[in-house]
């Protein structure tokens, strides 16, 4: 029954940001895919939202600082499931040029699990939209939902 009502109330996915102590560079290539027509984001029937709890795919920019980690860690658990996550930049992935800080937690596949990496400093636009695409694929798999 659950299967069926997936299928019969599929929607567009709805994309939440987070940083978790980015520098800014990802947030601003991810501001194009929003804002700048060539790089569109909603042609591929996704769109930004404000709140996590109307989020299904979740962009994470910026390696995780021990001061954003439970942050981080409450605005992921308030996003419904099925949720796809996508590290945006090579920062959350795997510290960047921060990475021997004092003030980084340990990389963001260690607290949450990742299903789409965008590596890049920062990640080119096309990039970007070609990991939101996958992650909405992977958000239609988990819903049990086959593309046509």
């Amino acid at each position: 029954m659950s299967n069926l009502l997936n299928k019969l109330s599929v929607r567009s996915p709805w994309l939440f940001r987070i940083n978790a102590g980015s520098c800014n560079g990802c947030d601003v290539e991810l501001a194009t895919t929003a804002l700048i027509p060539r790089f569109d984001v909603e042609r591929f029937g996704c769109r930004y939202c404000g709140s996590p709890r109307h989020a299904d795919v979740v962009l994470i920019t910026g390696p995780v600082t021990l001061k954003m980690r439970d942050k981080v860690l409450k605005l992921w658990d308030e996003i419904p499931n099925p949720k796809v996550t996508v590290a945006v930049g090579i920062c959350p992935i795997s510290g960047g040029v921060f990475r021997d800080s004092y003030s980084l937690a340990e990389p963001l596949d260690h607290l949450i699990p990742v299903d789409v990496n965008v590596p890049g400093c920062p990640p080119r636009p096309q990039a970007i939209l070609e990991g939101v695409v996958l992650a909405k694929k992977i958000w239609m798999r988990k819903l049990g939902i086959e593309e046509g």
